[in-house]
């Protein structure tokens, strides 16, 4: 499949579940490809989505026929960011995290920032709207390939606090506050200049060019590739990533309590999700209010 929900010249995707919520397919010879399949809700994310893209990357990392990972979206983005309309009703969350204050913050950290314990490499396709969420778990695959008109970021500190605190660590304090204080998100271009991701490309050559970079990912031995993988998560960790990313999450829970975020949660209730989005980004001109 490519990124709009195509059939590939490799041929069809599977459905990891009953659900479809998650396609995969291996476009090249050690090269396992998860496709979120949401489009019509701009792959946002909900517990079975989430839990199928974890199954499906644990899954790859023991099959000895596959090097390197890929995940993307299906239709006009990568990932929205977390589904906030209520469709997380009757699913449970995939895995456990310890209950009390704080638990959804911490339970997202942990899912996503388990992408780093994984021995293979897994990249990041990243087209269209990155944001929230999505950008979590952009963040936290190893490699960042994006296209130059995507947008990434994190509109939701316009309502609450981020789940996750990665921004200082990749794009420097003054990027960072400036969009912890606004809640704009940043081009393609920006972010490989910033240093979020990568490289980027025009979207048209994006899947192109991550085919080529997961090929050549391929051609060093895996026991190599997963060691070298280690070699620079481990560095990062000691320099405090892991520990601040953890502290973050009590932030998070302490931003539920803010009058701000009631309010939100309240206009939602009154006004539904779509009218409170809209609300929310009106006076800046930006997201939905910039749609026609």
């Amino acid at each position: 499949m490519n990124s709009y929900g195509e059939e590939s010249n490799n041929g069809p995707a599977e459905q990891l579940n009953d659900s479809g919520v998650l396609l995969i397919d291996n476009p090249l010879p050690g090269v396992r490809r998860l496709t979120m399949n949401r489009p019509e809700k701009r792959n946002s994310l909900i517990h079975p989505l989430r839990g199928a893209i974890l199954e499906a990357l644990q899954e790859a990392d023991t099959d000895p026929n596959v090097k390197v990972s890929i995940i993307r979206g299906a239709g006009p983005s990568f990932s929205s960011g977390y589904d906030l309309s209520g469709a997380n009703a009757g699913h449970d969350m995939p895995f456990f995290t310890a209950g009390g204050e704080g638990q959804w913050p911490r339970h997202v950290t942990e899912g996503w920032m388990s992408i780093w314990d994984l021995a293979k490499p897994v990249i990041a396709q990243v087209h269209g709207y990155c944001l929230a969420g999505g950008s979590e778990l952009a963040t936290c695959c190893d490699l960042v390939y994006i296209a130059e008109d995507a947008q990434m970021g994190y509109p939701a500190t316009r309502f609450g606090v981020p789940d996750m605190h990665f921004h200082t660590w990749f794009l420097g304090m003054r990027r960072a506050m400036e969009m912890m204080m606004t809640g704009d998100s940043i081009s393609g271009s920006d972010a490989v200049a910033e240093g979020w991701a990568n490289r980027a490309f025009s979207a048209d050559k994006l899947e192109e060019e991550v085919l080529a970079i997961a090929e050549r990912i391929t051609k060093t031995p895996s026991d190599l590739t997963q060691l070298n993988k280690r070699v620079v998560h481990r560095q990062m960790e000691i320099m405090g990533l892991r520990t601040g990313i953890r502290a973050g999450t009590e932030l998070c829970a302490l931003g539920i309590h803010t009058d701000s975020m009631k309010a939100f949660l309240g206009n939602i209730k009154d006004k539904g999700l779509t009218e409170a989005l809209t609300e929310r980004d009106e006076e800046y001109g930006d997201y939905r209010t910039n749609e026609t």
